[in-house]
């Protein structure tokens, strides 16, 4: 009955409104509740900061101390938690809070340059800070004091916990204490904190940071966005592993692929690159148009340089000029352009994306107009690639998971044909997609066939009409054909996975001429015509290879094939002057950290399983091999000198050991032992005499090498102390790198340059950045620079400062930034003297009895010269003033640099150390060649270089003269030589680089 069913469908509806309208009424009085417990909270919130003012006002009135100032809480805000996927994609923003205090009411309202700005710093710092550079913009300083070794005390009372919170100290120039209010996840946290120190949570732990003694005025401080910038230079690697058909030859002679978001168009005679950088993550496909200029490549969903999600889109541009001509379906695509291709037979005026969502859209577009044409869904299968017919603008190919789809536009709609293999075996996937000249279509498949589709008539049949059908099968490989490419003249090339086999097929598709591809460059994944009869190929170990049928293959371009943090367990050794690599060896186990023995002869490298090997770096022949251990290894890193190495591991321990023989020999020396997490990140003193180190739970802890390893529990006294290098992630100097909100594993890495101006610092958002040092003001500015697109997992520093090295983690690149000014001209020079004379190595380890008091040296009367000097510019010393490297924590690729060979030694001065190294992956930049000969090897070797700038000082001939007497010279630190005389300079300029002398 009709009737009685429209009555039922009624009541029905009715049902479902009452039932929607009671859950609308439930959740508003949620709200209403959520809103009264809201209220409430600010009441009691506020009670809260008006007792704590009356109960300062008490205390000052008890002292004598009249204040007159009004509190700093101006108000509270609550924000709604972040969902899950805004805080996967973005850092959470941090926890509105206020703070009470006894200032000035000039300074109740926050400057954005104060160092507080109302809020306090998200993320931890260290509690003992390195020195103050002069050179840099901050604080007026006193007279630098010397380093003392912190005497042992009772360590800070730890304080009130909250998690994801950060506090900062006011830093008042008058002593008294300062009440800090955190509200977060409906806690509230009072933390009071003394004037000589700043205070921050790091996911509910106290991390203490002591202002150093130099720093008059807290204040007063201002951090600046440094002069320098950076520019991108050069490309290491490509991206093959999981793409296809994205090597082309442009009629430039460069060759244009992809990886990370860069698109790298490389003139391998030239050996130059130039970039496109419009992409802000992971490029994924790539076409070219007819015209072989324009190109289009397609991207995933990204973020932006505030954490924002940006939608995947395709971007057109010139090759020529690398501007951008369009950017074309933004807010249309859900997770990424899969893949793309111009039209050809309309010059190239439409493109075909394929999204590669569930439904894997298929879209037309006129990209100059940027206007979308048509739309349609292929399948649920996954689609590898579309094209357009050469000859026919009406014809569209795409082809996939067991399918092939042949789609026939009208202009403004799509209709699909399936291609039917009738009594051929269907294969699981059609990998590629060809054309013939005559205008039928090729495919290749998982199976390794060819298969010929031309045109059918259009009869109908039981099972519709079909626009292609198979004329012919060809076996072309064993396993998989991955790849198929057109030639000039009509041939095609084909490229297999499992045989490795790239095979030229004439008209009639006939094998003309085949070569092999060794097995250590992995499967093809994409293959292309070069100049004349050359072929460029693409691997699947991220290698680009070019060469002939008759000649063979070269490799071009290669890279990294798994996560720079040495999941690969590759070793490699890259010439940042050639931008080539110079060596690279396998290891048994995934290496994690790795660092240069000051001499540059060896390095080390810590593994997954705290087993630690020795490499010569010139041969890579096993030096020695040792295990600390059965947990990870995060980092590694040699004292200045290079007489002692320190370990640190994920077992919470930190292992010492002495090392002689120029980096060959390693013995036990000691276990620094407190930690309660994994160590993260160390630094060395200057001297030898103390260690800072980090931990996963984001300690600061000092350690006294000279007394047994001890822990210095007393961390006010080591807030004076210089650092060798900066490479902890939490400090005085550095706190203010830490993001608005951090949950403590934003931040990767971080590298002070070696002329103590800049930070550089990796990120888990895809970018590099650049900030003043020192930099202990919340919310600090600074340069950030987009390029990868995954997390950094380490930058590095050059020898000069002239280069910066970031890694990446799951796009497997290493990025080559030159330092420049904001003008675009090279980044100035340290103020230190830019170059001194690597440290000679008279001084040998024969059973010295060393001990380190401050700056003093003090050894056993045994006959043998001391193995390190002081400090001071009439000492001498073993060891070049340059140290490499730097290990990590997180692990690491095993990506070393080599410095610029002309390079002798870096500035070492009062407020500026020479020794500064990377952090977390591996990029390691060994000392120059010629301080690799000349220091830690007792005589200077035969060697081309030019003798370097001499240094200068009064006492520089009497050194001379005690190392003339010896059977070789020795060159001592450096230092001043404005009043030598001038037959003095000429004599000592005949003495080459590596011209042994005779007593």
């Amino acid at each position: 009955n009709p009737a009685s069913v429209v009555s039922l469908d009624d009541r029905e509806s009715h049902v479902n409104e009452e039932h929607v309208h009671a859950r609308l009424c439930a959740l508003e009085l949620r709200v209403q509740t959520q809103d009264d417990e809201l209220t409430v909270l600010k009441a009691a919130l506020a009670d809260v900061i008006r007792r704590l003012n009356q109960s300062e006002e008490s205390k000052a009135k008890g002292k004598g101390t009249v204040h007159k100032q009004t509190s700093c809480v101006k108000c509270l805000s609550l924000k709604p938690l972040t969902s899950v996927e805004q805080r996967r994609r973005s850092p959470s923003p941090g926890p509105t809070w206020a703070r009470s205090g006894r200032r000035s009411r000039a300074r109740t309202s926050c400057s954005p340059h104060s160092p507080c700005r109302g809020r306090c710093p998200p993320s931890p710092g260290p509690q003992s800070p390195g020195p103050s550079p002069g050179p840099s913009p901050g604080p007026r300083l006193k007279p630098r004091q010397k380093p003392r070794r912190p005497p042992q005390g009772k360590g800070a009372a730890p304080g009130s916990s909250s998690p994801g919170l950060c506090v900062t100290n006011p830093g008042l120039s008058k002593p008294g204490p300062v009440l800090f209010l955190v509200f977060c996840l409906n806690v509230i946290n009072v933390c009071v904190s003394e004037g000589n120190s700043i205070k921050m949570f790091m996911r509910g732990r106290p991390i203490t940071m002591f202002i150093p003694s130099d720093v008059e005025n807290y204040s007063e401080i201002k951090t600046e966005l440094p002069p320098e910038r950076l520019r991108l230079e050069w490309v290491y690697g490509y991206r093959g592993r999981d793409c296809r058909a994205n090597v082309f030859l442009l009629p430039t002679g460069e060759m244009v692929y992809f990886i990370a978001s860069v698109v790298v168009l490389f003139n391998s005679e030239e050996r130059t690159q130039r970039h496109y950088l419009g992409h802000t993550d992971c490029v994924k496909c790539l076409a070219l148009h007819p015209d072989k200029i324009r190109i289009a490549t397609g991207q995933i969903a990204g973020v932006d340089k505030d954490g924002r999600a940006l939608a995947p889109h395709v971007r057109v541009w010139d090759s020529v000029s690398l501007n951008t001509l369009q950017v074309v379906g933004q807010g249309t695509f859900e997770r990424g352009v899969g893949s793309l291709a111009f039209s050809k037979a309309d010059s190239g005026v439409h493109l075909a994306v394929v999204d590669d969502c569930n439904d894997h859209m298929l879209t037309v577009w006129d990209w100059n107009r940027k206007s979308k044409v048509a739309e349609i869904k292929t399948t649920n299968e996954v689609v590898l690639g579309v094209e357009f017919h050469p000859t026919d603008s009406a014809s569209i190919v795409t082809c996939g998971k067991s399918h092939i789809f042949f789609w026939t536009w009208n202009g403004n709609s799509l209709q699909r044909k399936q291609g039917i293999f009738g009594k051929y075996e269907k294969p699981k996937f059609v990998q590629c997609v060809a054309f013939l000249r005559n205008g039928d279509i090729l495919t290749g498949d998982s199976g390794g066939i060819l298969l010929v589709w031309t045109r059918a008539a259009d009869t109908p049949t039981s099972k519709g009409l079909r626009a292609f059908q198979i004329v012919r099968q060809v076996k072309a490989h064993e396993g998989s054909v991955f790849c198929l490419s057109e030639t000039r003249g009509g041939a095609v090339l084909s490229g297999g996975s499992k045989d490795h086999r790239v095979v030229l097929w004439d008209h009639e598709l006939r094998p003309d001429r085949e070569i092999e591809v060794p097995d250590q460059y992995g499967s093809i994944r994409a293959v292309a015509e070069g100049k004349g009869d050359e072929v460029l190929v693409g691997t699947s170990k991220n290698f680009i290879l070019r060469g002939t049928f008759t000649d063979g293959f070269t490799v071009e371009v290669q890279g990294h094939t798994d996560e720079l943090w040495g999941l690969d367990r590759l070793v490699c050794l890259w010439d940042s002057a050639e931008h080539r690599l110079k060596w690279s060896r396998s290891l048994e186990e995934h290496g994690h950290c790795a660092d240069f023995h000051p001499s540059g002869s060896v390095v080390a490298i810590g593994t997954h399983s705290g087993k630690w090997y020795v490499l010569d770096a010139e041969s890579t022949d096993l030096v020695a091999i040792h295990t600390d251990g059965n947990e990870q290894l995060s980092v590694m890193r040699y004292s200045v000198d290079g007489a002692l190495l320190a370990v640190g591991s994920h077992d919470n321990f930190i292992y010492l050991y002495t090392v002689s023989e120029n980096g060959r020999k390693y013995s036990r020396y000691n276990k620094c032992s407190g930690h309660s997490s994994y160590i993260t990140h160390l630094d060395w003193s200057p001297d030898n005499a103390f260690i800072m180190s980090n931990s996963g739970d984001y300690e600061i802890l000092y350690w006294d090498v000279v007394n047994g390893c001890s822990q210095i529990r007393n961390r006010s006294d080591c807030k004076d102390l210089n650092w060798a290098t900066y490479t902890c992630v939490l400090g005085f100097h550095v706190f203010g790198v830490w993001p608005e909100g951090s949950d403590g594993t934003d931040i990767n890495a971080l590298v002070r340059s070696h002329s103590r101006r800049v930070i550089a610092l990796a990120d888990d958002f895809c970018k590099v950045h650049l900030f003043s040092y020192p930099c202990c003001t919340f919310k600090a500015p600074s340069h950030k620079y987009s390029a990868h697109s995954s997390h950094v997992t380490n930058v590095s520093f050059l020898h000069n400062d002239s280069h910066l090295i970031s890694t990446g983690g799951k796009d497997t690149s290493v990025l080559q930034w030159r330092l420049v000014e904001a003008s675009g001209g090279p980044a100035p020079k340290p103020l230190a003297p830019p170059l001194l004379l690597p440290r000679p190595c008279c001084c040998r380890y024969r059973g010295t009895s060393l001990r380190y008091q401050g700056n003093r040296r003090h050894e056993r009367a045994d006959g043998q010269r001391g193995a390190r000097a002081g400090p001071g510019p009439d000492h001498l010393g073993p060891g070049p003033a340059h140290l490499g490297p730097g290990p990590a924590h997180y692990g690491h690729d095993s990506t070393h640099l080599r410095s610029d060979p002309a390079y002798l030694g870096h500035a070492e001065s009062e407020g500026q150390s020479g020794a500064d190294a990377p952090p977390h992956a591996a990029i390691l930049d060994p000392p120059p060649d010629a301080a690799r000969l000349s220091s830690l090897v007792g005589l200077v070797k035969k060697t081309s270089l030019t003798p370097p700038p001499l240094p200068k000082s009064k006492s520089f001939l009497k050194n001379v003269s005690k190392q003339l007497s010896n059977e070789a010279l020795l060159w001592p630190i450096g230092c001043d030589l404005s009043d030598l005389g001038k037959a003095e300079l000429e004599k000592m300029h005949s003495v080459k680089a590596g011209v042994k002398l005779n007593k």
